[in-house]
């Protein structure tokens, strides 16, 4: 248990906190009051302003994976105003902006952990959906407030709209890192960006802002004309097209999976080159098909991501500053969440929803 935690638990005090909350697999959120821990010595306490809503989100609520515990306050793509820092924190003030996505604890001593990785840290803890060593649960920013290990948010700059800040949190994290760890992320690469949506999209905008090329591939044509000419694409495939994917065999060193319905790999596997990788960030529920053959002939890997560490998240935020990249979001009210994400699950976004949590929670804490 980390030093925050365990001096939160020792003092045995709560803080009153309200958000929207899933009862059960009906995944219809209602007002829920509930506690999060007082600020530990380590710890910020945060007032959230913006928090996104990601396809993650949808799955617990629904517990489609089979794994949510109820009640569930959904919400890992979190921008909010720190209203307190505890005695031992160095990296915030009250009055910074704070952002937190989808980890607020690990175990700080695997190699993991001690290597930028926390993502990946066998104790991590989820941001929504899961709960800390002392067994209190983690609720997550579909929430007035929110407490959390001050190494486990990232500094938000100053000339960054809040509203697209927040979806990076986790959509541009999870592109983001992959992107980096692959070395698809250079002045003239060809990548190729499965599903043009939340991930989707900010794929793009990294992949354009280091002079990559670009090419969506995508089951919708009435994605082409916006992609192109507001996203910069350069090219754009209609999965379902065989002649448009013959075509494009054999052109792009990588591929970023985004997509979370179930889908054939086979003809993202022949777009690749020689060494070529496919990069899967979306969680399809069916396992695909693996097909081997076309991997040995083209020495071709296919890999899984997950959002990258604290170090690289902050690195992130701070190129996106640089080149001025934030999400394109529908900004809703915390009563319309219910419909949001009813229209998440149709992908009828463009292309993240993100709760003005501040101005309509409307909070009685």
């Amino acid at each position: 248990m980390s030093e925050a935690i365990k001096s939160s638990a020792e003092e045995g005090q709560a803080v009153n906190a309200y958000g929207w909350a899933a009862r059960d697999s009906s995944g219809i959120l209602s007002p829920f009051h509930f506690t999060r821990r007082t600020t530990g010595s380590n710890d910020i306490s945060i007032k959230i302003l913006y928090c996104g809503i990601c396809h993650t989100d949808l799955h617990f609520v629904k517990d489609e994976a089979g794994m949510t515990i109820y009640p569930i306050v959904p919400g890992h793509e979190i921008v909010g105003e720190v209203t307190k820092v505890g005695s031992s924190v160095t990296k915030f003030k009250v009055g910074d902006i704070a952002g937190v996505g989808g980890m607020v604890s690990s175990c700080a001593s695997c190699d993991n952990c001690t290597q930028g990785m926390e993502s990946y840290c066998p104790k991590m803890i989820w941001t929504i959906n899961h709960q800390y060593q002392d067994g209190s649960r983690a609720f997550g920013g579909y929430s007035d407030k929110l407490v959390v290990e001050e190494q486990f948010a990232v500094r938000i700059p100053d000339n960054l709209p809040l509203e697209g800040v927040a979806p990076m949190l986790c959509a541009g994290i999870t592109v983001y890192s992959p992107m980096r760890h692959f070395g698809l992320f250079e002045n003239g690469k060809h990548l190729g960006v499965v599903g043009l949506g939340g991930l989707g999209h900010m794929a793009v905008k990294f992949a354009k802002a280091v002079g990559a090329k670009v090419t969506v591939i995508s089951t919708s044509p009435n994605k082409k004309k916006e992609a192109m000419e507001q996203l910069g694409v350069d090219d754009f495939l209609i999965s379902h097209d065989r002649e448009q994917l013959q075509a494009a065999v054999g052109t792009m060193d990588g591929i970023i999976d985004t997509v979370s319905a179930s889908h054939s790999l086979l003809p993202l596997i022949n777009l690749l080159k020689t060494d070529g990788k496919l990069i899967m960030v979306g969680a399809p529920l069916q396992p695909p098909e693996l097909p081997v053959f076309p991997l040995i002939m083209g020495r071709k890997l296919i890999a899984g991501s997950l959002a990258g560490g604290m170090k690289e998240t902050q690195e992130m935020i701070d190129f996106a500053a640089k080149h001025d990249i934030t999400a394109d979001v529908e900004v809703i009210p915390m009563e319309y969440v219910n419909t949001a994400l009813e229209r998440v699950g149709k992908n009828d976004v463009k292309y993240r929803f993100v709760i003005d949590v501040t101005n309509t929670l409307n909070s009685p804490y």
